[in-house]
């Protein structure tokens, strides 16, 4: 908002209120005192175009109304200023300015609130004598006075004039920048001027030292080509005396290849000979083990036919495996603890059959069925590493899309045929082992641990296989 002081000041007799020369009434029905080029009398009856008030006055008006839009009645306020009366006050003129004068202009029953509501709280802002040229032309706006559009005009005049010297003031403020930045420069192209003068004399003194030293370097040129033809004429000498001894090295080296070839020949016939009596001696010895061979074959035949002659058996048997109301009792068993798993698997020639679903989903089953079988397979391949025992794995081949060709050394990775199940394939494996042989099955199954350890074998627990797995 502009101030009073970007105005000129009003005469004694506008602000007391006092008869004018001509004796009409001035004061705060009366209009201002017109200076040189300002509106005719006539023309300041003009009406206000509220929404192209200069920016000041609008503000100011806008703020007076936004002020006493908070206090009126509802019936008093417009439709579309109901939504800009909810906003905070200090938000109302700067958001719903254009809306508020709109309101203003197009309804005298909003503008009659308004006016009652300065009247009543704010006096002082319908004066449109104020000495602030910004205040009394918003008064008169509000009032409808008939100088409002010549008051507005003049605050307009000055508003555009004081941006005007604003703009002279930063135009010359920037002539004063350049011209300095000119100064700047100049003093600047000076220095330059001076450091290319010094450079030039460097560089002719430069140039000199240049020329001095090219003629020393053409000397020493001179000489480095002499030397050059030294060289290559001691080369030459070098070449011949290399390619004479090459000739003599190469005959001589040819002298020894044909020695080689006649010592190689004499070798072959040797070769030759020696293994003419190698064939002989193989010969001689074939003959003798076929001889050998039907001899043996006579003799078996004469032991085969005393003992059916005599009803020998061919297993031996001692007086011990004769004795009756004992036997030797069922060598398969449960197993419950690791230490006792560790003893099985020291046993010479024992055969490990793993369930291989079993054991994964009892360890991880949060793995998919693809890294639970390697995780196992690698496990038991380490077992493998370290007891020596043949282990045979199982898995169901029921869901298994792709088989891997191979697995670890010293384990047999079988998956069971479409519509056999892996508990079947195991106590096929426990079945085909001879009588005697120790045999591990690992699996928490009860019905295969029931069958597999009355055909012998011991049953271990997943746990406990997992728990020696750990250790490995």
């Amino acid at each position: 908002m502009l101030s009073s002081s970007a105005y000129p000041e009003r005469s004694e007799e506008e602000s007391s209120g006092t008869p004018s020369a001509d004796g009409g009434p001035v004061g705060a029905a009366a209009r201002p005192a017109h200076a040189e080029g300002d509106e005719s009398p006539a023309e300041s009856s003009e009406p206000v175009d509220w929404l192209g008030l200069p920016e000041p006055v609008r503000e100011r008006v806008a703020e007076l109304s936004a002020a006493a839009l908070g206090r009126l009645p509802g019936d008093d306020v417009p439709r579309q200023l109901r939504p800009v009366a909810r906003f905070a006050p200090a938000k109302r003129a700067r958001l719903g300015g254009s809306a508020l004068l709109t309101a203003l202009r197009d309804s005298t029953r909003f503008r009659t609130a308004v006016l009652e509501w300065l009247r009543e709280h704010r006096v002082d802002a319908l004066n449109p004598n104020d000495e602030d040229a910004v205040a009394a032309a918003a008064a008169a706006v509000l009032l409808g006075e008939s100088s409002a559009s010549s008051r507005v005009r003049l605050v307009a005049r000055h508003t555009e004039a004081s941006a005007l010297r604003a703009e002279r003031d930063a135009a010359v403020a920037r002539v004063r920048r350049l011209e300095e930045e000119i100064g700047r420069l100049r003093a600047e192209l000076d220095d330059a001027r001076a450091a290319v003068e010094r450079a030039r004399t460097e560089r002719e003194d430069e140039v000199v030292k240049l020329r001095g030293r090219l003629r020393e370097q053409g000397v020493v040129v001179r000489e480095a080509k002499d030397a050059a033809a030294e060289a290559v004429a001691a080369r030459e000498r070098v070449e011949a005396e290399r390619d004479a001894e090459i000739e003599a090295l190469t005959a001589r080296w040819e002298r020894e290849r044909q020695k080689a070839e006649a010592e190689r020949a004499m070798a072959e016939r040797a070769m030759a000979e020696a293994e003419a009596a190698r064939q002989s001696a193989r010969e001689a010895r074939d003959a003798d083990e076929v001889r050998l061979s039907m001899l043996l074959d006579t003799l078996s035949g004469a032991v085969d036919g005393l003992r059916r002659e005599l009803s020998v058996g061919s297993t031996p048997r001692r007086p011990a495996d004769t004795v009756r109301g004992a036997n030797a009792g069922r060598r398969g068993g449960r197993v419950s603890e690791p230490r006792t798993l560790d003893t099985l698997l020291a046993l010479p020639g024992v055969h490990v059959i793993v369930d291989g679903y079993n054991i994964t989903k009892t360890g991880y089953p949060e793995l998919s069925l693809a890294e639970q079988r390697q995780r196992l397979v690698r496990q038991l391949g380490a077992l493998a590493a370290r007891t020596r025992a043949e282990i045979t794995v199982v898995f169901d081949g029921a869901d298994v899309t792709s088989i891997p060709a191979a697995g670890p050394r010293n384990v047999r990775v079988l998956f069971s045929d479409p519509g056999v199940l892996a508990d079947d394939v195991i106590r096929t494996l426990v079945r085909s082992e001879p009588h005697g042989r120790p045999m591990v099955v690992a699996t928490s199954d009860q019905a295969v641990v029931a069958s597999v350890c009355s055909s012998g074998a011991h049953a271990v627990p997943a746990a406990v296989l997992l728990t020696r797995l750990g250790r490995v």
